[in-house]
């Protein structure tokens, strides 16, 4: 079989991929969203703690980018929003195995959940509208703009509730992270270019 009727088919599936997903009922979409948040939970458990700082090196990041792919602007936000509804109701899957409302109001690192909605509303939305966006590089740039969204959310929170400057906040909250971010924001971006579409409709393939 000619390689062309490979890449043709491989086309085919990425396309009808998107297109059942988007032709879901709304329930099996937050079913689709709960198993995200699940996911988001899991990965929170893969952490590393930094002996400067309140917030840790977590997997979390790599689902919050995944959830606006897969899912779209509204229910990949709504994933995030079930992953912190769930979490606060005491389910014990935010980082570190904790869990419930007390732990929310107190946490330094709550800006960080917060933004999760944003980015993953902010990813989907974009890769909605413009087909653009759906290769490599233009993943790329989303997923590096989310990550930045999430540290800039999340570090001004933490300097809001340690009353601390500018220079500290970037020290605790952001600089540590930009590596392993940029790496994480690569890694889904590769995998994102790959399953998407590259039309946005029928027609476009013909």
């Amino acid at each position: 079989m000619a390689v062309s009727t490979y890449v043709e088919r491989y086309r085919d599936w990425r396309y009808n991929a998107f297109e059942w997903r988007n032709e879901l009922s709304v329930p099996r979409k937050i079913a689709l969203a709960l198993g995200m948040a699940c996911l988001t939970g899991l990965l929170a458990q893969v952490r590393i703690p930094l002996g400067f700082t309140p917030v840790p090196i977590t997997g979390q990041n790599f689902a919050v980018l995944a959830s606006g792919v897969m899912l779209g602007s509204w229910f990949g936000a709504l994933s995030m929003v079930l992953y912190l509804a769930i979490g606060a109701c005491g389910v014990p899957w935010f980082q570190g195995g904790e869990g419930g409302w007390q732990y929310l109001a107190h946490s330094p690192t709550l800006g960080y959940l917060f933004a999760f909605v944003v980015v993953a509303f902010f990813i989907g939305r974009l890769t909605e509208r413009h087909v653009s966006l759906r290769g490599f590089w233009g993943q790329l740039w989303l997923m590096l703009s989310g990550m930045i969204l999430i540290l800039v959310i999340g570090a001004s929170y933490l300097a809001v509730t340690l009353h601390t400057g500018f220079e500290e906040t970037m020290r605790m909250g952001v600089l540590p992270f930009l590596a392993g971010d940029a790496l994480k924001a690569a890694l889904v971006a590769a995998a994102a270019a790959a399953i998407l579409p590259k039309e946005s409709q029928r027609e476009d393939r013909r």
